[in-house]
């Protein structure tokens, strides 16, 4: 037991102590946290304006966002992050993150165009009936009346979309972007310990995510008792 304890004790010394390489976690962890968030802001407006383009009236805008959803949705985003860094702004001056989270949006708002539209489908249409006899336009319905009702539907999947999303920033390091997956991978590149800078990964990765479900289960109990 002691010495299981000493190997324990030794692993976290040489990963976390030694010449502060908690720093190098914890700078990880911020641009993992930055690059989701930037990502899932741009991939919910991306998904928005998809949903309601495939939602609308214009047969080419429908077929476009069509075919934007199924080609991002049929490829690895890791392909993805690649292609648009290092051929579509591989000329920019961008920085790493700005292109990631660009990537990573784009990839995020295929997914939520359909988690949106099926919120938005999921609306009782005599919603949309009402709103216009009482005079609103379809896109004043749409904005004051359907989609804050979808997003109130589709919120716990959305939560988890935004979780995935966290975990999937994780391919960031494939750019050279120093993101926690890639500061445990120079961890272990300096320490020569396969597994310990991994396994403190995963538990980050696993405490983030659980903060983030406890949040959205609270804000989805909230909505429910306002109803």
């Amino acid at each position: 037991m002691n010495s299981i304890m000493k190997l324990l004790s030794d692993a976290i010394f040489y990963n976390l102590i030694r010449e502060q390489r908690y720093m190098q976690f914890l700078d990880g962890l911020g641009i993992s946290l930055q690059l989701t968030f930037y990502s899932a802001i741009l991939g919910t407006v991306i998904g928005l304006f998809l949903a309601l383009a495939k939602l609308g009236r214009i047969k080419w805008l429908e077929r476009l966002a069509t075919l934007y959803v199924d080609i991002i949705r049929g490829t690895p985003v890791v392909v993805q992050l690649v292609l648009i860094y290092y051929a579509i702004l591989g000329s920019s001056s961008f920085p790493k993150i700005v292109v990631a989270s660009i990537a990573f949006g784009i990839n995020s708002g295929a997914y939520v165009c359909e988690l949106i539209r099926a919120g938005i489908m999921a609306v009782d249409k005599g919603q949309m009936e009402a709103a216009r006899s009482l005079g609103f336009s379809y896109s004043h319905s749409m904005i004051y009346i359907i989609i804050p009702q979808a997003i109130k539907n589709i919120l716990p999947a959305l939560g988890n979309e935004f979780i995935v999303l966290l975990k999937e920033t994780a391919i960031a390091g494939y750019i050279a972007l120093d993101d926690l997956t890639r500061a445990g991978n120079i961890v272990r590149g300096r320490t020569f310990d396969a597994y310990t800078p991994f396994i403190l990964v995963a538990i980050i990765y696993l405490y983030i995510t659980t903060i983030l479900s406890w949040m959205m289960n609270k804000l989805e109990r909230r909505l429910r008792e306002s109803d």
